[in-house]
């Protein structure tokens, strides 16, 4: 005679509470890892209010496109002192040269820039800028007139 063989246990409400914990429990953490990653690596705000910044643009593209036909423009050295010398082209005499050097992550606060004029027509920073990545606004003011850039420092 043959044993019997064991009957199989029924799946139960327990058995189901228990996947359905698991299942969502996985999710949930993944999630709150995912968003603790997201939170901790970006710290800065791109735009204050978006849909104030959405109504400003197209006065923003007539601006740029306003700069652009001024002729302007500027090279950046970074110095090994850490100071940003300017080299500026098609640009009057006596211009007012600022710059807001902001860090990529905003782990580093905001450093305004001013820069003076040399004897040899470029523009020094009064300040040096710690070694790293840097969004350097630069903004040039002469005869009534205003052009900006934004670029990339490493």
């Amino acid at each position: 005679m043959r044993p019997a063989s064991p009957r199989p246990r029924p799946f139960t409400g327990k058995h189901m509470a228990a996947v359905l914990v698991l299942f969502f429990g996985t999710i949930i953490t993944v999630n709150f890892t995912m968003a603790r990653y997201a939170t901790s690596t970006f710290g800065g705000i791109v735009v204050e209010n978006s849909y104030v910044a959405s109504q400003k643009f197209n006065g923003w593209l007539d601006e740029a496109a306003q700069e652009r036909e001024l002729g302007w423009d500027a090279v950046t050295t970074w110095r090994p002192d850490g100071r940003l010398a300017l080299a500026l082209k098609n640009v009057p005499q006596g211009a007012v040269v600022t710059a807001i050097a902001r860090h990529p992550l905003g782990h580093m606060a905001d450093r305004p820039m001013r820069f003076t004029a040399t004897p040899n027509g470029t523009y020094l920073s009064d300040g040096a800028l710690p070694d790293g990545r840097w969004i350097l606004r630069l903004a040039i003011e002469a005869d009534g007139r205003q052009w900006r850039r934004e670029e990339r420092l490493q």
